[in-house]
């Protein structure tokens, strides 16, 4: 049985229980999502989760995983769990948000941060330029 304060998960764990309910909840929805999405499985056990959050041998994150099943956001066949849809859809929003300063367009996309938008030479090799705003846009002017 689990002892509130008796023993620490790992030092970045929150010391009340209401915190570490929503720390580990994200933690673990974290890395069941991430396992999925790098296609290391779409089904995880405790010690694999246990493993990639480094949490110790002795320290038992199964309270957690059954708070997740019964909030619908795991489903549990046996000793195994697997994202909810509802999980997914969540999981994708979270890594989105986390990584919106890291994401910047891809090819033919183009916005107002693009080189081409400032150099007449960045906008002649902007293969963005080209494609979203047309060949008729004289390189490195603001349409008219």
């Amino acid at each position: 049985m689990y002892h509130p304060g008796r023993h620490q998960m790992t030092s970045s764990a929150p010391k009340s229980e209401q915190l570490r309910v929503l720390y580990w909840r994200s933690e673990i929805l974290q890395v069941v999502y991430w396992l999925h999405g790098e296609g290391l499985g779409d089904i995880v056990d405790l010690d694999l989760i246990s493993q990639y959050l480094d949490v110790d041998v002795g320290d038992d994150l199964s309270k957690y995983l059954d708070l997740l099943v019964a909030d619908g956001s795991l489903v549990r066949d046996g000793d195994w769990y697997a994202l909810s849809a509802r999980a997914m859809a969540e999981g994708e929003a979270e890594l989105a948000t986390a990584f919106t300063d890291l994401v910047h367009p891809v090819h033919s996309e183009c916005n107002d941060e693009c080189w081409c938008q400032t150099s007449a030479a960045e906008a002649e090799a902007c293969a963005r330029s080209r494609t979203v705003h047309g060949p008729d846009r004289e390189a490195g002017k603001a349409p008219a």
